[in-house]
């Protein structure tokens, strides 16, 4: 079940390549991060992600592709907008 709203969904172009590289669809790891399925984050990241569902903070995932390349999903505190991105397009 969905915990928050993931507003405008964009990507890089980073992400985008990685996507089509892998087979697989950005449905996938929105779906993941808008349960709360935080992926690949350390225990600082995913208690922050769990405060931020109660004090509306940004909320950031981390997922790997098929092929290994790993992507970041994050909400912006106001929940308008939902980015994914390769770590270093941060």
């Amino acid at each position: 079940m969905k915990k928050f709203d993931l507003g405008q969904i964009v990507y890089t172009p980073g992400a985008e390549n990685e996507l089509q590289e892998s087979g697989q669809e950005v449905t996938f790891f929105l779906q993941k991060h808008a349960w709360g399925d935080w992926g690949e984050v350390d225990a600082e990241d995913k208690a922050s992600n769990d405060e931020a569902l109660k004090e509306g903070s940004r909320i950031l995932s981390a997922y790997r592709t098929l092929k290994g390349e790993k992507i970041w999903v994050i909400t912006e505190a106001d929940r308008s907008v939902t980015t994914l991105l390769l770590p270093e397009e941060y």
